[in-house]
């Protein structure tokens, strides 16, 4: 289409600036794509916008997720059972490959001084599974047999034996009842997360090495021009001063907002996408008491017709400094896509493209509906009587409950069943290349590092190559796998173990 004079004129308006690459939500998504673009291309001119006064304070930060370091360790949504009882763990396996790219990375950067000492975002914290019933116990047993020969998963212990369970975590044993068949298995080398440091940090390092980064701004419309680049209105959230920025290339981090921009965008590649937020609450215990008999991080079955992030799990957390368990979550309810998001977000989200795959979701997940609300009945007592399924010695008085992020559900067309509720997460791209966004939730952060990579590999097919030997440089396995060759990954595994100062 040829542009006409007037487009021309806005197209080439000297008075807007101009970047290379705009990354729009201060998440550690953002933080990523921003850190390996400029240690790959340090002459990019990027800049990064967020809403809120800070960095990560949604998603990325500490209490709005569980930091759990997803490697597939304790998980069991990454493993379900067969219909046959067949358990396969190539899903395990590839959750495992992508989180240790993620430890390859910030190993390699905190070697080069760009990160703080590992303590300040990255802690040792057993992973284990703790199930009951006969059912779960088999199952769990037959997971542990398909995942203890391979070499991402050196280590994983299991027993049925009170006292070695005693032994891992004793708030699981204390006044257990007698009987009752039990089972869990444990993984010493797992980790716990605090993204909202480890993204504060990526970001100041991106600030200092000439990235413009801004807090209080806030993007309001998307634009593509005729030559190719993004024309990117944008509005203070501090005195409302409206601005304009070009950008050759740009990135939606912004969360359950990301759906909205690039809706807004006009892309056609987003037509049909639909998301549905989950909150969630955690109980929260800082007594220290109760903190010094627990660390590990336990995850279990989840409840029938629960969404595989509302797991329930009783986890360290190591957040500035600081040591605490949280139990949870519970999912609770809001319209909003963020927690300081709209209340109109989930109306506002209808187009005739996704109204089908939506009303398709709402018809095939009742039982979700029906979690949900029995989730916003639960007052605190109930939570905590939840907790003592894990938990036999909880006391109410030691436990609060906090807020925890906003998880907006990816929704979209499927060609079988019309639409379908998906619990991961999504790049949607243009065709050209020059606007990405991620869309989902769990295991995101922790595999933000291999996202990031395929959205490389998408967005920039004429750079990548050159750009290769900088990232085997950065990230030792780029381009090949771990779990295939134990030699390698038992190297690897001790060498980021050895960066990173984690002790099993």
């Amino acid at each position: 289409m040829t542009a006409t004079p007037a487009q021309n004129h806005a197209d080439n308006n000297p008075h807007v600036e101009t970047v290379d690459v705009l990354l729009i939500g201060g998440g550690i998504m953002s933080a990523t794509l921003g850190t390996l673009l400029q240690e790959l291309q340090p002459d990019l001119k990027i800049a990064v916008f967020e809403r809120l006064s800070d960095v990560a304070l949604e998603s990325s930060n500490a209490w709005n997720n569980a930091g759990t370091g997803h490697a597939a360790l304790c998980e069991l949504n990454y493993m379900p059972e067969g219909k046959d009882g067949s358990v396969d763990p190539a899903k395990a396996i590839s959750i495992n490959e992508q989180f240790q790219q993620s430890r390859q990375l910030w190993s390699s950067l905190v070697e080069a001084g760009v990160l703080d000492a590992p303590s300040t975002f990255i802690n040792s914290a057993p992973h284990m599974t703790f199930v009951r019933g006969e059912k779960d116990v088999a199952y769990l047993k037959k997971r542990y047999e398909a995942l203890k020969d391979e070499p991402l998963f050196a280590g994983i212990e299991y027993s049925e034996d009170s006292r070695v369970i005693n032994t891992w975590a004793p708030l699981l044993m204390q006044k257990r009842r007698k009987g009752e068949p039990f089972a869990a298995t444990r993984v010493p080398a797992g980790t716990d997360v605090d993204f909202g440091a480890l993204t504060r940090q990526l970001v100041d390092r991106l600030a200092e090495n000439g990235a413009d980064v801004r807090v209080n701004t806030e993007v309001r419309k998307l634009k593509r021009l005729s030559d190719g680049t993004w024309s990117v209105k944008y509005r203070r959230t501090i005195g409302r001063t409206p601005g304009e920025i070009r950008a050759k290339f740009v990135f939606v981090g912004a969360g359950g907002w990301a759906l909205k921009l690039l809706q807004r965008s006009g892309i056609p590649e987003i037509s049909g996408y639909g998301v549905f937020p989950i909150g969630g609450q955690f109980l929260k215990t800082s007594n220290p008491a109760v903190v010094a008999q627990h660390k590990a991080k336990v995850y279990s079955q989840a409840s029938v017709g629960a969404p595989p992030m509302s797991v329930p799990h009783l986890d360290t957390r190591v957040v500035d400094g600081e040591a605490s368990l949280l139990f949870g979550p519970f999912a609770t309810f809001s319209p909003k896509f963020l927690k300081t998001g709209s209340w109109f977000d989930i109306v506002g989200q209808v187009r005739p493209g996704n109204l089908g795959p939506m009303l398709k979701v709402a018809w095939d997940n009742p039982s979700l509906i029906t979690y949900l609300v029995g989730e916003l009945l639960k007052n605190h007592k109930k939570k905590v009587d939840s907790l003592r399924t894990f938990m036999p010695t909880a006391k109410d008085e030691d436990w609060e409950i906090i807020q925890a992020g906003q998880r907006a559900q990816v929704m979209k067309k499927d060609p079988e069943k019309g639409g379908v509720l998906q619990f991961g997460t999504e790049v949607v791209t243009g065709a050209d290349g020059t606007i990405a966004g991620l869309l989902g939730a769990s295991p995101g952060a922790s595999t933000a590092v291999s996202i990031m990579l395929g959205l490389l590999k998408t967005c920039f097919p004429d750079r990548i190559e050159g750009w290769e030997p900088r990232l085997r440089e950065l990230i030792p396995s780029y381009g090949d796998t771990l779990n295939a060759r134990p030699e390698v990954a038992r190297e690897s595994l001790d060498e980021t173990a050895e960066a990173l100062a984690l002790t099993a």
